[in-house]
């Protein structure tokens, strides 16, 4: 198997009570652990991002506190690879990438929060770097966003993000279709 499942920055501080909470967090998480499952269960390479802020004036993802840990339901266990970053692209200043192609990674499956941030930038820095992705777009979630005078609705956020990914730098796919498919 040339796929590998990564899984960026589900922490925390995305989630109610945390300092940054996205819309469909939940939904997101538990799909994630759908896909985490299938790639522990058929032993396929997989691996944790974890984002750590370490900018002036940074607001979530503080090192040290709560926020920054992974949350409960996509938690790595003990053995699995977590890459620490401290910038929107999974692949700046880390050795994903690396990593990836010691294990003759060609292909990966994306899932992770947030869509319009960490996803987008990493996505396309995958395509980039030439490798297949496909983008599981109902394990990854995000926020509204304000433009000017206009408020612009998480969903419209999220449909946008993955339309324009999709077909140029991803497929993106459902989860249920992503583990039946592998």
């Amino acid at each position: 198997m040339s796929a590998a499942l990564v899984v960026i920055d589900i922490q925390r501080d995305y989630f109610a009570g945390g300092r940054m909470p996205l819309d469909g967090a939940d939904a997101a998480a538990e799909n994630a652990a759908r896909l985490l499952k299938a790639f522990r269960e058929r032993g396929w390479p997989l691996f944790h991002v974890q984002h750590l802020s370490t900018r002036p004036n940074a607001t979530f993802f503080l090192p040290g506190t709560d926020g920054v840990e992974f949350h409960p339901a996509v938690a790595p266990l003990a053995a699995e690879p977590v890459i620490q970053k401290n910038f929107p692209n999974a692949f700046r200043a880390t050795r994903l990438d690396t990593e990836l192609r010691a294990r003759g990674v060609t292909q990966l499956v994306v899932a992770g929060m947030m869509t319009h941030m960490c996803i987008d930038t990493s996505v396309r820095a995958a395509f980039d770097l030439g490798f297949k992705i496909d983008l599981a777009f109902d394990a990854c979630a995000t926020r509204s966003l304000r433009f000017v005078d206009t408020d612009v609705p998480a969903s419209q956020v999220q449909g946008s993000f993955i339309a324009a990914l999709h077909g140029n730098f991803a497929t993106a796919r459902d989860t249920a279709h992503i583990v039946a498919a592998n």
